[in-house]
């Protein structure tokens, strides 16, 4: 039985680190495909005069850097706990999404004042570069985004480079449409609508990363946890009387953290209440707990416990 658990344990050790190898894989390839792009658009959007392309182009650096930040902090994340750092780098990965979304905010930024002025000063604009270029670019981001679709819903970051690549190709196909437009209709005014449209997307897109970054960051319950179910699950256990002091936070974007104090029927029998709820916490994607046990009868706190929950197991 001892050898099998062994083996087990080996297995799933192999195979996390071929997922881990496997999301390196993803954000180099993805960052050199996307940071050459970038260099070819930037370079085709000047030439052809395009505000879509150039604006796209802006969209892509800001979304290759953002690749190069997530991939940093996946692999600081990995990194073993210390006695300077006793959580280890976890939260890198939350100040990685900040800074991500804070990067698209100042490229829209860039996107609305270029678009505005070409409002003022129109010219013209060459349709066949925007739409061979700008399909390339389809290509280019939906490859990408397929390279983190398996992993995108283990980790903030993931998802986020997951989302930035496919809202990337969809804003591709806007380009090579507007370039089809331009080529035959002339409509050169069409180009820094575009450049306004994309930078619309981007900021709809980027919304909630920067809520949720930003919530993590002051250490608040992740959106994806429900207190209220693990209080009804926590309660649910046998032996326990009552639940209070409840706090849940981020270590990273793939990892959070719960300290509780809990009231037993039966002090004896609190390791085992304690393993319980180790156990059910797994569903919530809570690796990290710590669980205080103490008499039902036990007053903390002079009578004035924040968060208090309390019930009878019959």
């Amino acid at each position: 039985m001892e050898t099998k658990h062994e083996h087990h344990h080996e297995h799933e050790h192999h195979h996390h680190d071929r997922s881990i190898t496997s999301l390196s894989t993803a954000f180099v390839v993805g960052t050199l495909l996307n940071l050459a792009f970038v260099i070819v658009e930037g370079i085709a959007g000047f030439m052809s005069n395009s505000m879509g392309l150039l604006s796209d182009a802006g969209h892509n650096l800001s979304d290759t850097v953002s690749l190069l930040l997530a991939w940093l902090a996946f692999m600081l994340a990995k990194k073993v706990a210390n006695k300077r750092f006793t959580y280890g780098y976890g939260r890198s990965t939350i100040l990685a999404s900040l800074i991500n979304a804070s990067i698209l905010l100042v490229a829209i930024g860039m996107i609305v004042v270029e678009s505005i002025r070409k409002f003022s000063n129109p010219q013209p604009v060459d349709g066949d570069m925007i739409i061979w270029v700008a399909a390339v670019g389809v290509v280019i981001n939906f490859a990408t985004a397929l390279l983190f679709m398996k992993d995108r819903k283990k980790d903030l970051n993931i998802n986020g480079a997951f989302l930035h690549m496919a809202m990337d190709a969809l804003v591709s196909v806007g380009v090579v449409v507007s370039g089809v437009v331009i080529k035959f209709t002339g409509w050169t005014m069409l180009d820094p609508i575009i450049g306004l449209v994309i930078a619309a997307i981007i900021f709809f897109s980027t919304w909630n990363l920067l809520k949720e970054s930003l919530r993590l960051s002051l250490d608040a319950v992740p959106e994806s946890i429900d207190v209220d179910a693990i209080e009804k699950d926590i309660l649910a256990v046998k032996g326990v009387f009552g639940i209070h002091h409840i706090h849940i936070w981020a270590l990273g974007t793939s990892d959070n953290a719960l300290t509780i104090h809990v009231s037993v029927t039966d002090v004896q029998n609190s390791e085992q209440i304690k393993s319980d709820i180790r156990e059910l916490l797994k569903k919530y994607g809570i690796a990290h707990a710590t669980i205080e046990t103490e008499p039902k009868d036990y007053v903390c706190c002079e009578g004035h416990c924040e968060h208090e929950v309390a019930t009878k197991n019959e």
